[in-house]
């Protein structure tokens, strides 16, 4: 059950663009979303128990359908690629896989240093379009930031959990061989290069209360 408020849209998120790097298609995808959830899991971020991943039909768009996948094997399996295309939508044959998201739980630590689990801790996607090949991590809770929702200071929060994301993205950049792009900033917080950033605080020390729109 989750303990934590998550907001609708993302407090941070990160971008790479790996056109450069990596080919595009099912198998560089799932290869790149192993990986990146690996790295992901190291820091306790991202237990990977499913696959959620739209349909794309081209010169149509989407389809309107959105399939979820139990892993029964790790991302990295070779007979994952083949299971996805199994589950092709009846009825449109030509469509092909959009955003593949990388679905499980994550570890965060309170105040007092106890760890909980906690279900989409972060977002893990990556895109296979022709386009060329793209992943984004996005999260949604306020434990990576000075403030808390309702503009409270939690720093004793933040302390536990900002350092182990900063790792991950620095882990990540160094992995994949491209750094990340900070994402726009939303509502609900602002994109810096290794993790949340700080807004400026009221006269009285809080921060933007947000809870209006959770």
């Amino acid at each position: 059950m989750s303990t934590l408020m998550r907001a609708p849209r993302e407090c941070g998120s990160w971008f790479w663009d790996l056109d450069e790097v990596v080919g595009p298609g099912l198998e560089p995808a799932l290869a790149t979303a192993a990986q990146m959830a690996e790295s992901l899991s190291k820091h306790g971020l991202l237990t990977a128990h499913s696959l959620t991943y739209g349909w794309y039909a081209l010169d149509v768009g989407s389809i309107g359908i959105t399939t979820t996948l139990m892993l029964a094997y790790p991302v990295s399996g070779p007979s994952l690629p083949e299971r996805i295309r199994q589950s092709r939508p009846q009825g449109f044959a030509a469509a092909e896989v959009a955003d593949i998201h990388v679905v499980g739980s994550g570890t965060w630590i309170d105040a007092h240093g106890n760890r909980h689990i906690e279900p989409q801790l972060v977002d893990l996607s990556v895109s296979p379009t022709p386009i060329g090949l793209s992943a984004e991590l996005a999260v949604f809770h306020d434990i990576w930031g000075w403030f808390d929702f309702a503009g409270r200071p939690h720093p004793e929060v933040q302390d536990q959990n900002a350092p182990r994301l900063a790792a991950a993205l620095t882990d990540l950049n160094s992995m994949l061989g491209v750094n990340a792009e900070p994402g726009e900033a939303t509502y609900f917080g602002i994109s810096g290069d290794l993790g949340v950033g700080t807004p400026d605080a009221l006269e009285d020390g809080s921060g933007p209360d947000v809870t209006d729109r959770l």
